[in-house]
């Protein structure tokens, strides 16, 4: 293995991601595991040099990190217990030398943490792991899929099957787009699934956002499974879940945000076994990996797009006419904001339309008609973000539009808030 590796063992804290992001920035990778992870488990990780029990206020261990496992103790590996993360602002004097003593003197670790090192390390991971068996791709499009598609296309060639399922809830053209980009272009063995109604079926009058997520997730496998019973020999299947898809599911010491569906929505009686060589990575990453692979800049730095589609936008019980007003309206935004210069400047943008309406005048006669609300955000890693501030004119212009081209439509309005205390989607 090219890289050495730091293992941050969760005791509670609300700042492990962080503690990881600052020991990668000295150039060491980290991953982050349960607090009852085993010594066996420990010594079992490729090239582990180092353990830091990471506690804080909320230590589920009982205030010390003595209380964790003797067995993890016992393993033989350097350990550094640490109450304080040292990347807080109350972070004590010295303590991000003490951390880089660790790492370096201690641990004895070599800066060799780079995206090119983990590309290596994993598609030799993902070759121990796979075998000559085939996998079956859950291909979305979106950049976390395609950096696992063009991974595992070095890593195993011909024994990836991507399978793309158009659920519904996609965005404008994407089906085609993914079809072109996919089958055509980077030559991979393409199924296109055509499950629209399926989906809707499955969602209608669904109106609590985890049960969506959930019924979508369930609903996924089910498709992969009938596919992967057509090709014959699948036993395994790929995501492009990373890490932020991890935490805000819930960790064993940390709450729910919501649960992501190739995470908390996977069936209790899932019958593969899961590849997700991208899951301890953050989007930043993700995008820096895809780069090193060779992927189009266009696809890399592509808007980011939740597994659930429009169906976590289309907020509430999903009807057909609000999901096709979603659609409508987020293709004008992200056509505008192209031609303002924007796409490659804000994060992530796109349009929601809630279950309310409100009363309107339209054609000189009372209208009740929905709300479209636009989200735009910058962020650097999807842990936190902060609102985009574009020209007033350019959101009249595209209010105007949205108001005119959109049927069912009677308001524009524009999120401002931060993460946290929201989050990026609104569902």
């Amino acid at each position: 293995m090219k890289q050495d590796l730091i293992a941050i063992i969760d005791l509670g804290s609300e700042h492990n991601s962080s503690l990881a992001r600052k020991i990668r920035d000295m150039g060491v990778y980290t991953e982050i595991y349960p607090h009852d992870i085993s010594a066996q488990e420990l010594l079992a990780l490729p090239n582990i040099k180092g353990a830091i029990l990471n506690g804080g206020p909320n230590n589920i261990v009982g205030g010390h990190p003595v209380d964790v496992s003797s067995a993890v103790y016992r393993c033989g590996l350097p350990m550094m217990a640490i109450d304080h993360p040292c990347i807080l602002p109350t972070a004590e004097p010295g303590s991000v030398n003490v951390l880089k003593d660790f790492v370096f003197n201690v641990c004895a670790c070599e800066k060799n943490w780079c995206v090119e090192n983990f590309i290596e390390d994993q598609v030799e991971l993902l070759r121990k792991q796979i075998g000559n068996r085939k996998v079956l791709l859950a291909l979305s499009g979106g950049v976390d899929s395609s950096v696992v598609a063009a991974l595992l296309i070095r890593a195993i060639g011909k024994q990836l099957v991507c399978v793309h399922v158009n659920h519904g809830l996609l965005r404008k053209g994407e089906p085609e787009q993914v079809v072109e980009v996919f089958g055509k272009k980077l030559g991979a063995e393409l199924v296109y699934v055509d499950a629209a109604d399926r989906f809707l079926d499955k969602l209608a009058g669904v109106e609590d956002p985890e049960k969506k997520r959930k019924i979508i997730g369930a609903e996924f496998i089910r498709v992969f499974e009938e596919e992967a019973r057509k090709l014959k020999g699948i036993e395994l299947l790929a995501q492009g879940t990373i890490y932020p898809d991890i935490v805000e599911s819930g960790t064993k010491t940390g709450h729910a945000v919501k649960a992501h569906h190739n995470v908390g929505g996977l069936p209790a009686d899932l019958k593969f076994e899961l590849v997700e060589p991208l899951k301890y990575l953050f989007k930043d990453e993700v995008r820096a990996c895809g780069e090193a692979l060779g992927l189009p800049s266009d696809m890399v730095h592509r808007q980011p797009f939740p597994g659930p589609g429009l169906g976590v936008r289309c907020l509430g019980a999903i009807t057909r006419d609000r999901l096709e007003a979603v659609r409508e309206s987020d293709a004008i935004l992200r056509e505008e904001f192209e031609n303002a210069g924007l796409s490659g400047k804000v994060w992530q943008y796109f349009t929601l339309i809630p279950d309310v309406k409100s009363v309107g005048v339209r054609n000189n006669a009372r209208c009740f008609d929905w709300p479209v609300i636009i989200r735009a955000v910058n962020t650097v890693d999807a842990m936190t973000a902060t609102p985009e501030y574009p020209d007033w004119a350019l959101l009249s212009h595209i209010t105007d539009r949205i108001l005119t081209e959109v049927p069912g439509v009677n308001r524009v309005c524009y999120d401002m808030s931060p993460k946290p205390p929201a989050t990026i989607e609104w569902e």
